[in-house]
């Protein structure tokens, strides 16, 4: 079924003169004056919904409003249940980061991966540190090497500003 705007001309609220009438079972009734559209709509006891108002006549149908606003309501809330949400995860070194720490800091990150969650692996640097930049990157190589089986580089090791940054998202499986 077609999404419809919440904010649709319904039954009185609807100022044309002729539309193109939908009866509630799908099949095209013609052009009818809108007077006699919702006529035949409250003989039903049903509503007179406009779909398409740019449409030349206006395009209208036949049905129960506020079923439908619910059945709406009730597709989108399920369709939000079933989305994945990704949270960008961060770990932070410094140039100085011995391996023990690495091999830590990997073991959480394993956990974030599989959980499913990009992870940003950053390398500050203070002070004169940023002048030994290749330190911070092979931290962040040797960081990536541990995950490899659980995790891809999205974007490769970057200084940006006083610090070195890499993305990594989960394997597909």
């Amino acid at each position: 079924m077609k999404t419809i705007n919440k904010n649709v001309p319904i039954n009185n609220e609807i100022r044309e003169k002729e539309v193109r009438l939908i009866s509630s079972t799908g099949e095209q009734l013609g052009i009818v004056s809108a007077k006699d559209a919702l006529r035949m709509a409250e003989e039903k006891e049903l509503d007179l919904v406009m779909i398409a108002p740019t449409a030349k006549p206006p395009v209208c149908k036949i049905m129960d409003y506020h079923k439908f606003n619910y059945e709406q309501a009730k597709k989108e809330k399920e369709a939000r249940k079933n989305q994945k949400v990704i949270t960008l995860k961060e770990i932070r070194f410094s140039p100085s980061t011995e391996e023990h720490d690495i091999d830590i800091k990997a073991n959480n990150a394993r956990k974030f991966l599989q959980d499913g969650d990009k992870l940003k692996v950053t390398v500050r640097f203070r002070g004169r540190e940023a002048a030994y930049s290749q330190n911070g990157l092979k931290i962040l190589e040797s960081f990536a090497g541990k995950l490899e089986d659980v995790g891809i580089i999205e974007k490769p090791a970057k200084m940006e500003g006083r610090n070195m940054i890499m993305i990594m998202t989960p394997k597909k499986s």
